[in-house]
């Protein structure tokens, strides 16, 4: 298959790195020196050069701001019977996107981001497909994710967005909390420390990517839920309650196993 994936930033490296030994990869950026040490890919410079290309799958790799509109821009050069492919977090007007497209499409979310995932032993990670998708598409995507022994569900794209509503926004806006309490200290807690290079690494992440994974419309609940388990913390602490503390630890603990 003829595959041109568009950004080379970390993830596109890893995707272009990944297939470039079974199938005729392309790599398109607008970053030069991205493409400078890419292995056995035709790295191309204009539209001009992707439209001779002439990919089977463009595999879109930038940044959730701007995959729509790289889209747009390509669609032009590409052929009718491209099958198109995101890796985006959040799912936010894609699914409209593509059907007014009227093309073939397929929606994935590897969910071991370079910023915590060790990309070169990615054993027992975790990866969705989005049911709607084309079927050669899932296809491709389950055999890639397969070979590194990624764990892979398959969600609408709904379904996926309520999905990382919990999984995401919850950590994410307990690293915020985290960080809009930090003080500098000169002698940190082992604890301390794993909390606190967890937030550096949420915090490094991209601001759209941030904004939009918390202005889901599924995100708002869960933030509640953070701030009643905190006010119900908090009572608990002023009132000394040992006995409700036990009861409230236990739960937690119940919630964890």
């Amino acid at each position: 298959m003829k595959i041109l994936v568009v950004g080379a930033g970390k993830m596109g490296t890893w995707l272009i790195e990944s297939l470039c030994l079974e199938h005729e990869v392309a790599a398109y950026d607008t970053n030069l020196n991205r493409l400078k040490y890419l292995f056995n890919t035709h790295k191309l410079v204009s539209k001009e050069e992707i439209a001779e290309f002439n990919p089977d799958m463009l595999i879109n790799a930038v940044n959730l701001e701007r995959t729509i509109p790289v889209y747009k821009e390509l669609l032009p050069v590409i052929g009718r019977n491209c099958i198109l492919a995101d890796i985006t977090s959040v799912k936010n007007g894609l699914h409209k996107f593509y059907l007014e497209s009227e093309r073939r499409f397929v929606s994935t979310h590897p969910m071991f981001g370079p910023t915590f995932a060790n990309i070169r032993n990615l054993a027992g990670q975790n990866a969705i497909i989005i049911s709607q998708s084309d079927t050669e598409g899932k296809a491709f995507f389950r055999k890639l994710f397969e070979s590194f022994q990624i764990n892979i569900f398959e969600y609408t794209f709904t379904e996926h967005d309520q999905t990382i509503a919990y999984s995401l926004s919850i950590p994410f806006a307990s690293s915020m909390v985290f960080a809009a309490c930090m003080r500098k200290q000169e002698a940190p807690g082992t604890t301390f420390r794993k909390h606190y290079e967890i937030a550096k690494g949420v915090l490094s992440e991209d601001d759209y990517l941030l904004a939009e994974i918390l202005f889901s419309p599924y995100t708002h609940a869960q933030i509640e839920r953070i701030s009643e388990r905190l006010n119900f913390l908090l009572k608990i602490i002023d009132d000394k309650n040992f006995a409700k503390m036990k009861e409230f630890l236990n739960e937690l603990r119940d919630n964890i196993k």
